[in-house]
């Protein structure tokens, strides 16, 4: 899909798809909401609810307790148990700033008029990047990296027009896209053409498609019921490749195969935690590359002492 004489933002109908280019990739593109209150409130409520989701257990804080995170928080002095508060006390103000967007919403639908400079407009973006600094320290669920992209993300809703929001979200999804084609390769590279994981390499290939569609495809898009069978499906035949027998000639064979399959299980997973997330995860992604090269070098070091 790369594109070189294209420029970031060119719109194209690519196959009777209207698609955006960003940093070497064609994205699928939708036309944003206007830019009104009622449009940011909902956008922000569906990036709030997309946070917790993805984010560690127990830190969707109602923002009425706000005041009693926040005291908790400053009260910890554990290293540990001050992070987790901390992350706690980040949902509370995330919380509390729908809060307040609700009711400014329901003093609109009344009539009453709200423009920027309302206290309550102040508020919440006092609480916004307050929770923004927090989320620095909030971890994905499966505990291997802090999200603070997602975090970002209502904040930035708040403070620019929903047409920009689009925009950045554009470049945030080709980075999510360029972090799954780093796992494919280094799948690729470790297990393709191995006798011990015959077949893994198309498997990995159609997955990582499947990932790259899902990522660039809202839930709001007809389109998703097809997408997500798809790349539920493709991660299902990886999976089940992973975990088939190993058929291996001596307990070295069995040994590296056991390890591979547990690579291959362990990139699926953060292929399907970026997909679904779509946003980049550097840090897990080239931990993850990391250990594939270990392993390749282990793996073809044997393969050379079989050699005759």
């Amino acid at each position: 899909m790369d594109t070189p004489a294209a420029q970031n933002g060119t719109r194209r109908l690519i196959d009777g798809v209207d698609r955006v280019f960003y940093d070497g990739y064609w994205i699928k593109a939708y036309d944003p909401p206007g830019d009104t209150m009622q449009a940011k409130r909902e956008l922000i409520r569906a990036l709030t609810r997309r946070l917790f989701n993805h984010a560690e257990h127990g830190i969707n804080i109602p923002g009425r307790r706000l005041n009693e995170a926040r005291c908790a928080f400053e009260a910890e002095t554990d290293p540990e148990r001050r992070r987790v508060k901390g992350a706690m006390l980040a949902g509370a103000l995330f919380n509390r700033a729908a809060d307040i967007f609700t009711i400014l919403m329901e003093l609109q639908g009344m009539g009453v008029s709200v423009d920027v400079d309302n206290a309550l407009m102040h508020e919440c973006g006092a609480c916004l990047q307050e929770a923004l600094d927090l989320g620095k320290q909030v971890r994905h669920r499966n505990g291997a990296e802090c999200v603070d992209e997602l975090w970002g993300e209502p904040f930035r809703a708040f403070s620019v027009p929903v047409e920009t929001f689009y925009q950045t979200r554009y470049i945030k999804i080709s980075q999510t896209m360029r972090d799954i084609d780093r796992v494919r390769d280094a799948m690729i590279e470790t297990f393709g053409g191995v006798t011990l994981f015959s077949g893994v390499e198309e498997i990995v290939r159609r997955f990582t498609a499947a990932a790259r569609v899902k990522c660039e495809t809202l839930r709001t898009d007809a389109a998703i019921f097809d997408v997500w069978a798809d790349f539920a499906v493709a991660a299902e035949r990886l999976q089940t490749l992973a975990q088939r027998p190993v058929c291996a000639a001596n307990p070295e064979d069995l040994q590296l195969g056991d390890e591979g399959q547990r690579l291959i299980l362990q990139g699926c997973e953060l292929v399907s935690d970026i997909a679904r997330a779509r946003v980049p995860m550097p840090q897990t992604t080239s931990d993850y590359i990391e250990r594939c090269t270990v392993y390749r070098n282990i793996l073809r070091a044997h393969l050379a002492r079989l050699q005759p």
